[in-house]
């Protein structure tokens, strides 16, 4: 296995593996955003705007040349989170609304950036695993060299919204900690109506989770 950093040529490579992968994320089979194998402007447009910050990673399958797991890493800067959600407004898709204010919303409260006093915040924004190539750790190492990434960029905190039970305890494993979660089935919308009542468990909560850089002793 060969681990990168994803290159401008593999680009689109990896938006057409996402377009595989993403849609067994949680949330999304909960609300129905994406479904496999169909573009899905809305998220893909997002995914080639962080795919150009530089950040991301992948590991290639030496023996056939194909993807096996990507770690998609992007920046966000303070008021990212009022923008994001003021453009919002101008979308019309109901399920992207449901996802992204639930993740906005939870951001917003959280205020890392007074918090931990930083102007930008490493995100790693996707983990996937092509389902042939889990149990052997590589989602582990996609996050441990997304770590090394971050710290030689200069960044001071990564992040990552966990809404898998299974990125969660990964995360934990390399010492990310929970600054804020939501129970799904507890989570109400803008009408007062719980709609994450379909994700099932182990998929309980969404944990926003953090670790401060270069403060190793």
């Amino acid at each position: 296995m060969e681990y990168m950093k994803v290159p401008e040529s593999r680009y689109e490579e990896v938006i057409e593996y996402l377009r595989e992968a993403f849609p067994d994320e949680p949330l999304n089979v909960a609300i129905g955003l994406c479904q496999k194998g169909v573009p899905c402007e809305l998220l893909e447009s997002q995914d080639l705007q962080t795919l150009r910050d530089g950040l991301s990673v992948m590991v290639i399958d030496k023996a056939t040349g194909e993807i096996a797991g990507v770690a998609l890493n992007g920046i966000s800067r303070k008021g990212d989170v009022e923008t994001a959600m003021e453009a919002m407004k101008d979308i019309d898709s109901i399920e992207y609304h449901h996802i992204f204010e639930l993740l906005f919303g939870l951001n917003k409260k959280a205020d890392l950036f007074n918090k931990y006093k930083v102007d930008k915040i490493f995100e790693l924004r996707i983990l996937s695993v092509d389902g042939k190539y889990r149990g052997r750790g590589i989602a582990k190492e996609l996050f441990q060299r997304s770590e090394i990434v971050a710290e030689e960029s200069g960044f001071k905190l990564i992040k990552v919204d966990a809404t898998s039970f299974f990125t969660q305890k990964i995360a934990e494993s390399v010492g990310l900690k929970t600054e804020a979660e939501i129970n799904y089935k507890e989570f109400e919308d803008n009408e007062g109506k719980r709609i994450y009542y379909k994700v099932k468990s182990p998929h309980d909560y969404y944990k926003l989770m953090v670790k401060e850089l270069g403060n190793k002793k």
